[in-house]
């Protein structure tokens, strides 16, 4: 049973491949946006997929989030999650990014429950319109 309190953590090295520049979101060589969502999104699904059922997973929802600062090349990006909340299926965690400075990005992420099998079927059955 999910109870708000799990806590997840996972790190990146700020690299060329998830910079602002290589994914197409500025122009600049400093961790890009769409790579601390990802980072954000990874912690969170992972802090909670050893307590879901066989065959549950999650699926990412809603993205209340602000970049705060740059962080450039060559340093380790840490991202933090904690899940505030369970509403049914419905989960809520608080993710903050940090370098070795400090905070460079803080919020909100919903993800819902998921059965894998349905939700991939359901998504496949696109290609058959």
């Amino acid at each position: 049973m999910l109870e708000a309190g799990i806590k997840g953590m996972q790190k990146t090295e700020v690299c060329d491949s998830n910079s602002a520049l290589a994914m197409g979101s500025g122009t600049l060589k400093v961790f890009a946006t769409p790579a601390m969502i990802a980072l954000m999104e990874e912690t969170a699904w992972k802090s909670v997929a050893p307590h879901l059922e066989e065959g549950s997973g999650t699926v990412g929802t809603a993205l209340h989030i602000q970049h705060t600062a740059a962080t450039p090349l060559g340093m380790t990006v840490t991202c933090e999650s904690e899940l505030t909340a369970v509403e049914g299926r419905k989960l809520t965690f608080h993710v903050v990014a940090r370098d070795e400075a400090g905070v460079i990005g803080e919020g909100d992420h919903e993800r819902f429950i998921v059965n894998n099998e349905k939700f991939q079927a359901k998504a496949d059955s696109k290609n058959n319109k």
